[in-house]
């Protein structure tokens, strides 16, 4: 007996591995990665795929910030937040994204994601109840995964459903996760009447709000003025409008010092790189200087949403529906030919026989690429060659 492990193609215990990417092969699921060039082989295109909505991540003030955040710092956090991986740019981001916003106190985290189910697990637990809109985010799924509380998934935007849930709990405590940006805007308004009512806390992802939504960009809270509210809790990436990396909590100081406590995705997670906080301060204070950009991101998905057909967007998003997965990765493929980069979703990133092309707005496009973007779709809806 030599030791070896079998090596026969097909064998050994991660032989399942095989007919799961032959199964996701035959459904049009197979994913790869494909490495971003500094600059195209295959000629130049117009991005509607990244999530830079107001066109920051290469504005030279961002990278200002994060260049002298690296000199200053160096390249990592060097440790958790906890033991040496808090600057005093964690710090001053912190400070000015909760007055920004219109919230008591934020705490940074490394990711959007890490933010979610950080606060999401610390402020519940075994003897709580989730209620979660079916159209959340995988991170907040996941947190409520992870939670060990009641969770109880209620249709989207289905605020009736949201309070027959919360007056039927046993539960003392119970919390209520939803995105900001996606349903009417009366129904964020509506959701908090219900939480207020039933003594829940609301939990709003601003991910898609944060840049775009609200006054100068302050996000759907505090443009319908729930940002501040003592049962109101916020989470917002730092990747999307801000161009850096990272995400955040926002709400009550003392919600933001019992996740220093126990948030286990802030305690055990290393901090956010010296140069993403830099990036995302100096993004910050531009949106802050200059709170035009989200409408000229509105307007911008308002054009490609008129080119596509579509209704009217509510944020930097525009979807296009297509149904099946071939269809939809044949069509993006089919916009990159003609100079245009647009996002391609397939479940589980959404539910089957949704499948999608996703093009995201972005502040900044010209008067001739937003002409180029808008006749591409348009030519695409119509069947006129482009």
């Amino acid at each position: 007996m030599t030791g070896h492990l079998p090596t026969t193609p097909g064998s050994g215990p991660l032989a399942w591995l095989d007919q799961y990417a032959r199964a996701r092969t035959e459904a049009g699921l197979r994913r790869r990665l494909a490495p971003r060039p500094a600059e195209p082989a295959d000629g130049p295109w117009l991005d509607l795929a990244g999530n830079d909505y107001l066109g920051l991540s290469t504005d030279p003030r961002v990278l200002d910030g994060a260049a002298a955040a690296l000199r200053t710092w160096g390249a990592g956090a060097t440790g958790s937040r906890l033991v040496t991986g808090s600057t005093a740019l964690h710090a001053e981001l912190e400070t000015e994204l909760a007055a920004f916003c219109g919230f008591a106190d934020a705490l940074v985290f490394s990711s959007g994601y890490t933010a979610n189910l950080g606060v999401v697990t610390a402020l519940t637990g075994p003897g709580s109840l989730i209620v979660s809109d079916a159209a959340a985010h995988a991170s907040l799924v996941d947190a409520c995964r992870l939670s060990r509380a009641r969770v109880v998934v209620v249709p989207h935007g289905d605020v009736d459903a949201v309070d027959a849930a919360l007056a039927a709990r046993t539960e003392t405590r119970a919390l209520v996760v939803t995105d900001s940006v996606g349903s009417a805007d009366g129904d964020l308004t509506a959701l908090h009447r219900v939480c207020r009512a039933r003594g829940a806390v609301l939990l709003a992802d601003e991910a898609h709000g944060l840049g775009v939504r609200g006054p100068g960009g302050r996000g759907l809270l505090a443009e319908t003025g729930l940002a501040g509210a003592d049962d109101v809790v916020a989470t917002v990436t730092l990747s999307k409008a801000l161009g850096s990396q990272g995400g955040a909590v926002l709400g009550p100081a003392a919600v933001t010092a019992h996740l220093v406590d126990s948030a286990r995705s802030f305690i055990f997670d290393t901090g956010l790189a010296p140069a993403a906080t830099g990036a995302a301060l100096a993004a910050l204070r531009v949106l802050a200087a200059e709170p035009g950009r989200p409408a000229e991101v509105l307007h911008v998905a308002g054009v490609l949403a008129g080119a596509c057909d579509a209704p009217v967007p509510v944020s930097a998003v525009v979807p296009v529906v297509l149904g099946e997965p071939g269809p939809a990765v044949e069509a993006a493929a089919a916009f990159l030919r003609r100079g245009l980069r647009v996002g391609c979703f397939r479940p589980p990133s959404v539910p089957p026989g949704t499948s999608r092309l996703r093009l995201t707005a972005r502040a900044g496009l010209t008067d001739a690429e937003l002409s180029f973007a808008a006749g591409v779709l348009t030519a695409a809806r119509t069947g006129v060659p482009a």
